[in-house]
């Protein structure tokens, strides 16, 4: 005889979808039922029981439900093709389906290990394929794992082979599309999650790959976000602090290498838009001495590192206007550490090869930039770093190491690296546009470099469409009389007759590079770069502006990459790190040490030089554009010896 329960069990009834539907419910009234998470549903049980009805069309009631959670979805902000995994409007949502079939996976895990992990190894391949089998019941391993996969497609240039996609409209999306759509995809199901209150590895990792696939996309703000995110959390599991590792044992080198990479990507995001920073060298660098072919690798990041190791707080209060006055030793010694920082020889990885000889060139250029503000760059300095022609010695130099460097090898550095290049580009250009130089003919002069640069970004891979225009857009005004290089492919957007080419010229043709960065969405931008450079380098040298004061800008840039070119931005930010942060301990001297009493005697005697607007002086220099042999070497174009061919930008 069964005893009478003091308790009543809990009415079991079917929820408001099944019931609608007139089906069976198949759950337990705690978790969504199976027939809502199949059909992409919201489980909820709020409607009130009403009497029964006559029996409609399933299949109506179904789509009937479908389109009232749709109209839903969109008035609260979210996408309609998104369905949702919980009751009422969850903030956990459902996956999408198909969107990352396995073999896709598994390809691009591939990819990234065989060509970015040689200079970002932030992940052991044993760890990248657990996260990968744990993507179905971890929502952090799924969201890194994808936006790995993003990461690849976006920065590094992976291709995807339109047979790993299961779902037909994916086929038809370039990589970059593809990439973009799976990025949205991390993006919006971590949102369903509280990662900010116990930040992991795995979720600062996570945020490093959004700030590198968003700053691919040309959305430099949100890719700022992001980047923040991951130092403020890196920051909260104590990344910074030596003693964290020695409680951590896990997987320690990967989490340094992980730190060094948000030092240095903070850091190049305070030179190109003014940004402070927040993270230092308190930590020992990664050995990666757990993988005995991974020491190439381990001994390229020390060399990154020593090299964004001289951006400290007196560089950057100088360069976002926090301090305006410094000791001109302090320059040439920067200088001369910038140029020590390397080794003649390299024992790492040509990726990495490639980004330290690129981030080496272009932050001479930044310094000297720093330099000129101060007003100690003179025509008769001692130290070629402090004069008006340095940048034209950073150029020669460069465009030597690119002879040597393969496409790949450049392109799996994406649209930062190529960022780099148009920085020295544009500092080039203004110093030919209001400097002289006397010719010579069996040698490439300084407006030859300024050709090559364009050659050279109009190869790499975002450089055609979205950095190409930038250039040729700067050129126009400052270099007005420059002849471009008759091999150059220009994109169709641009009116010749805006940067003197006729229109039945070579130059005129569509491009044939595979370029998809035409398929990112447009961002608002301003003309083309800042021109307080030139400016300042008129007034110093005695030149005239090639350009009217009061001329607008001809050609509209296509993207938002102009803004902060240089350090002289009226708009730039004149925010600073935090004042709790420890002080760098840079061997440079003190910039306010022995300052000199009076503003004019920092400014050194100099050769003025008076340059018309059409520029007439340089008309003997039309001859002297491209149109070098390719037998004929200039010897400063050599390698250890051997000389380079100068028509050859880098090898295929």
């Amino acid at each position: 005889m069964s005893s009478t329960s003091s308790t009543t069990a809990p009415v079991k009834r079917a929820c408001d979808s099944c019931h609608r539907r007139k089906v069976k419910c198949i759950g337990e009234g705690t978790n969504p039922c199976k027939n809502c998470v199949s059909a992409g549903l919201a489980c909820t049980y709020n409607a009130i029981p009403q009497k029964k009805g006559p029996k409609g069309s399933r299949a109506k009631v179904l789509s009937e439900l479908r389109e009232n959670q749709r109209n839903a979805q969109l008035a609260a902000g979210f996408s309609p093709d998104m369905g949702f995994d919980g009751r009422a409007l969850s903030s956990t949502f459902a996956r999408a389906q198909g969107l990352l079939p396995a073999g896709l996976v598994e390809s691009c895990l591939d990819f990234f290990f065989t060509n970015v992990y040689p200079s970002t190894p932030v992940l052991h391949r044993q760890r990248a394929q657990e996260a990968a089998v744990n993507m179905e019941r971890s929502t952090e391993s799924y969201c890194m794992i994808v936006a790995l996969c993003a990461y690849v497609m976006i920065q590094a240039n992976m291709k995807v082979p339109s047979n790993m996609l299961a779902r037909p409209e994916l086929a038809q999306m370039s990589n970059m599309t593809l990439g973009h759509a799976l990025l949205e995809e991390s993006v919006r199901v971590r949102n369903g999650t509280d990662f900010r209150e116990n930040p992991t590895y795995t979720t600062v990792l996570t945020s490093w790959f959004y700030c590198g696939c968003y700053f691919g996309l040309a959305r430099e703000n949100t890719a700022w976000v992001y980047l923040r995110e991951a130092t403020t959390q890196a920051q909260l599991m104590g990344m910074h602090d030596e003693e964290t590792y020695k409680h951590d044992p896990l997987d320690i080198s990967r989490k340094r290498v992980l730190y060094w990479l948000l030092f240095m990507a903070e850091r190049t995001y305070a030179l190109h838009k003014h940004r402070p920073i927040s993270l230092y060298a308190t930590i020992h660098p990664p050995s990666l001495d757990e993988v005995p072919s991974d020491r190439p690798i381990a001994i390229g990041l020390q060399h990154q590192i020593t090299l964004f190791k001289t951006i400290d707080d007196t560089f950057v209060n100088l360069w976002n206007r926090v301090h305006t006055h410094a000791n001109p030793a302090w320059f040439a010694q920067l200088q001369t550490q910038l140029s020590e920082a390397v080794p003649t020889y390299l024992e790492c990885t040509e990726a990495q090869a490639v980004d330290i000889r690129i981030t080496q060139q272009w932050l001479k250029a930044m310094a000297w930039q720093l330099c000129v503000s101060q007003g100690l760059v003179s025509s008769v300095s001692n130290d070629s770093c402090m004069t008006f022609k340095y940048p034209i010695e950073i150029s020669r130099d460069l465009l030597t190491m690119t002879h040597s460097f393969g496409q790949q090898a450049m392109e799996v550095h994406g649209a930062e690296l190529i960022e780099k290049l148009f920085d020295i580009a544009c500092c080039l250009a203004d110093v030919v546009a209001v400097t002289s130089f006397s010719p010579d003919a069996f040698a490439l002069g300084p407006r030859d470099y300024v050709s090559r640069f364009l050659t050279l970004i109009s190869t790499l891979r975002g450089g055609q469409s979205r950095y190409l225009p930038l250039l040729i857009a700067k050129l126009s005004e400052v270099l007005p009389n420059l002849q471009l290089p008759r091999s150059l492919n220009l994109p169709q957007s641009l009116p010749a007759s805006s940067i003197g080419m006729t229109g039945t010229g070579p130059g005129t043709v569509p491009s044939n590079i595979t370029d998809d960065y035409s398929a990112i969405p447009a961002v608002t931008s301003p003309s083309y770069p800042s021109t307080e450079l030139i400016r300042r380098l008129a007034a110093q040298t005695g030149a005239q502006l090639p350009f009217n004061t009061s001329q607008q800008s001809m050609i509209q840039a296509p993207t938002s990459h102009v803004e902060d070119l240089s350090i002289y931005d009226t708009a730039h930010s004149a925010t600073h790190s935090s004042g709790s942060a420890p002080r760098s301990n840079s061997t440079t001297p003190g910039p306010y040490e022995s300052s000199i009493p009076q503003r004019n005697s920092q400014i050194l005697s100099h050769t003025s030089v008076q340059l018309p607007s059409s520029h007439p002086q340089h008309s003997h220099m039309q001859s002297h554009h491209m149109g070098v042999a390719s037998t004929a070497y200039d010897p400063r174009f050599n390698i250890q010896g051997y000389p380079v061919d100068p028509s050859m930008m880098f090898k295929q």
